[in-house]
């Protein structure tokens, strides 16, 4: 097979300033399964990683000196950033799809924006998108192009122009048993400058593994072009074998368990943290998960045993009228015992919080901030309800999507459509919030530290000292709030 593969993928860190300054990158785990899938059926691949690159021209190099006959943008499909498809990344892609196809590759691209907007693709040169899950599909269509064949509608899972019309094959069914997958190419990519980042952000090298792929629940705000409502599993047995070599080849210190939902699957957890312990495999990860799934003790036992630090659980709202309305499936109840339970077992818990959502009054946000508050998570995420294709709440509000259906970078916090409030009065809602609750957790620990002075540690005492900074920046954010709803 004479055919030379160079990978790549959208997403630019250096395009997403929140992301900059955050400074815990993670490699595109999705590139490299989709690397390792060619790589082993005989094809020469490279990777452009494009996480520290200044500007999309930079593929210019790469081009030149591996001399590539094909280039596939394959985005992480494990990665909430490019699920959100971001309009610096978008046009990133369209930027290499333009000088691949100057230096005569054929281009295939598979992003979650790539599935939603082919035609978009198709139109700045791509020569075909793939719809859904990556490497079968790529496989089949690498081989027709290495065999010169011409035609294609017998490979499931494409989009490509034939003639003047835009061709959809058949839908690709998923790949269900995971473990025939080869492991990620982890050797393409220099993790030395993530490791650098990470040092000098956290104090630790953090590295990512997907257990799992899909998700079964149907909230109506979630979209998912690449894996869909299926949920498929990789054994406990493959997935230590993974951390194994990780932890010997790399030295990673955290892992982040990528999954929608870590351990959904009866028993999973328990036998992964009987391996673990097994293999003295010690290391901290986080996950993320559900509060319905949380609140079964003997799943947060096993969690604590195989060595979980964090958890981060979609609690999305304090307010049981829109958790129904989002057709999420858990109750305010339930995310209040998921998170005592996590707390007696020394893992942090932590929450997605969603403002915006269609129908969401000032009562119920209230709700949620009474609820974090009162709650006390670890740390929290919020986001304004974001339009996702292919979804319900999509459906209900893509008429005013006109001239804006996309957040430029992650920290944009557009509401993209007419709600109860203005998109300023939202993002001021977003440091309203955080400042209250890291208020509320100086509060608790100024409060153990007065009555119990001698049994606090630095970072106790720290946080407690901050009570000086956030209650008064909290005053000056709800003053701003109480202003911004008014108009």
């Amino acid at each position: 097979m004479t055919e030379r593969i160079l990978f790549s993928h959208s997403y630019f860190l250096r395009f997403d300033p929140k992301q900059w300054a955050t400074a815990q990158p993670y490699a595109p785990l999705g590139t490299l399964y989709a690397a390792a899938m060619l790589r082993d059926s005989g094809y020469e691949v490279k990777l452009f990683d494009t996480m520290f690159a200044e500007r999309p021209g930079e593929v210019v190099d790469h081009l030149r000196q591996f001399g590539p006959d094909i280039f596939v943008i394959c985005d992480d499909g494990f990665n909430y950033l490019t699920k959100m498809c971001l309009t610096n990344m978008r046009e990133a892609a369209f930027t290499m799809i333009e000088i691949a196809k100057a230096n005569g590759c054929t281009v295939i691209v598979s992003s979650s924006d790539a599935t939603d907007h082919f035609e978009s693709y198709l139109a700045k040169g791509a020569d075909f998108i793939i719809m859904g899950e990556v490497e079968q599909t790529l496989l089949e269509l690498v081989h027709a192009i290495s065999q010169k064949e011409t035609g294609y509608t017998a490979i499931p899972g494409l989009a490509y122009i034939q003639g003047d019309v835009v061709m959809k094959t058949l839908k690709r069914e998923l790949i269900r048993d995971l473990d025939e997958l080869p492991l990620p190419a982890w050797d393409l990519v220099d993790l030395e400058p993530y490791r650098q980042m990470w040092m000098q952000s956290s104090g630790y090298f953090s590295m990512n593994i997907a257990t799992t792929r899909g998700c079964p629940f149907k909230c109506n705000w979630c979209a998912k072009p690449i894996y869909g409502n299926r949920y498929h599993s990789r054994s406990p047995e493959n997935v230590v074998k993974e951390i194994l070599l990780l932890k010997e080849q790399f030295n990673m210190d955290h892992i982040w368990f990528c999954d929608d939902i870590f351990g959904l699957k009866p028993g999973w957890v328990a036998a992964f943290a009987e391996l673990v312990q097994k293999e003295n495999a010690r290391f901290r990860f986080k996950i993320q998960s559900r509060a319905d799934l949380l609140v079964q003790e003997n799943y947060i036992r096993s969690l604590a045993l195989a060595g979980c630090e964090n958890v981060w659980m979609g609690a999305e709202s304090g307010s049981q009228k829109i958790l129904d309305a989002m057709d999420k499936g858990i109750t305010t109840r339930q995310i209040e015992t998921a998170t005592r339970l996590l707390k007696e077992y020394r893992i942090r818990p932590s929450f997605f919080l969603q403002f915006g959502y269609l129908g969401e009054t000032r009562s119920d946000i209230q709700s949620t901030i009474r609820m974090v508050n009162r709650l006390l998570p670890h740390s929290i995420g919020i986001s304004v309800s974001y339009p996702l294709p292919g979804t319900i709440f999509y459906e209900k509000v893509k008429t005013q999507l006109a001239q804006k259906a996309n957040w430029t970078d992650s920290n944009e916090l557009e509401l993209m459509f007419r709600n109860t409030y203005r998109p300023d009065f939202y993002r001021q809602l977003h440091r309203y919030v955080h400042r209250s609750h890291r208020l509320h957790v100086s509060l608790f620990n100024l409060k153990n530290v007065l009555t119990h002075p001698f049994s606090n540690g630095v970072n106790a005492c720290r946080k407690a000292a901050s009570f000086l900074y956030y209650f008064p920046a909290t005053l000056v954010a709800k003053q701003k709030l109480e202003k911004l709803a008014k108009t």
